[in-house]
């Protein structure tokens, strides 16, 4: 079902672009239609599958409650697998590395754990800091899913620009700056960031 869910995604943005690029009958000449360069100017940076990134890491902090509660283990090993092996074959169907978009997303779990360890370690610590109830984990999932079909209509969007080189390496540090200034990110979550962006480039 998410696989279907992401490719009907991908496949809806796409043929939108092309119905707004398709000239008129009698014009020489089509001015780009605003909604045009704004997916043009977000496919040539990571602004976009860089806020995704930056909410999937804030989810985080609700899975890290829920266990905190729940007294699950950070590593879920059976649903890290299901994740990779859907992305791998949406990949596919999309038109994308899927080894490339299977690291991507290693990394976005991984990235989640470095937030949940870091709050579960300072709530042992400091127990009045710790949240008072514990979000529901079956919920939580269904909004990482919703993320995953996001992430992975973004991948395609810049899967030109993750070639690039140093033209990658400097658009990731550019957007990833500007993503940690607008959520205020804390060092605990920057880390998680750097985690997640891991194999971007």
């Amino acid at each position: 079902m998410l696989r279907k869910l992401i490719t009907g995604a991908v496949a809806a943005s796409t043929v939108g672009g092309f119905a707004l690029l398709a000239p008129t009958a009698n014009a020489t000449t089509v001015p780009a239609a605003p909604a045009v360069h704004e997916a043009a100017t977000r496919a040539a940076t990571f602004d976009g599958l860089t806020e995704l990134m930056i909410q999937r890491i804030v989810i985080g902090d609700d899975v890290a409650a829920s266990k905190y509660f729940s007294g699950k283990p950070v590593d879920d090993p059976v649903r890290e697998q299901q994740i990779l092996d859907s992305v791998r074959q949406s990949a596919v169907q999309l038109g994308i590395d899927p080894d490339s978009t299977a690291a991507f997303f290693q990394a976005q779990i991984d990235a989640s754990k470095v937030v949940q360890r870091g709050l579960l370690a300072y709530w042992a610590a400091h127990p009045d800091k710790a949240p008072t109830s514990g979000p529901d984990l079956n919920v939580i999932r269904e909004k990482l899913d919703a993320l995953t079909t996001q992430l992975l209509a973004e991948l395609v969007r810049v899967d030109h620009l993750r070639q690039t080189g140093l033209r990658c390496d400097i658009s990731l540090v550019v957007s990833i700056a500007t993503g940690e200034i607008r959520h205020h990110l804390d060092a605990l979550h920057r880390q998680a960031v750097r985690t997640a962006s891991a194999t971007v480039c």
